[in-house]
This record gives structure tokens, sequence and C-alpha cells, in this order.
């Protein structure tokens, strides 16, 4: 049981350094950031119809 509680332990740090590593890199990437209160711009084709 203390074997599985170790192993355990390393996994949940692993995930939590995976979570740290892809935080870093989208906030030093240079993409767009998603600011609360900004609408979604969802790009349709232009002749597209019309459904409402």
């Amino acid at each position: 049981m203390k074997r599985v509680a170790t192993w355990a332990f390393y996994a949940i740090g692993a995930l939590a350094i995976a979570y740290l590593a892809l935080y870093a890199y989208a906030m030093f990437s240079g993409q767009p950031v998603i600011i609360p209160g900004d609408p979604i711009h969802i790009f349709r084709k232009p002749d597209a119809p019309s459904y409402s």
C-alpha cells in the first residue's frame, strides 16, 4: 500500500509539473491572450446560408 501511495504521489507531481510547463509555454509563446468579456469570433463562409 505504501508503494502505491508513493507512485500516486509521483504521478500527481508529474501532472503538476506538466501543467506548469504548459502554462509557461502558453504565457511565453506569444499567442493571443483570451481576455474575459471579449466576444468570441467564429468565422463562417460568406456564402453560407443564414438559418436565423
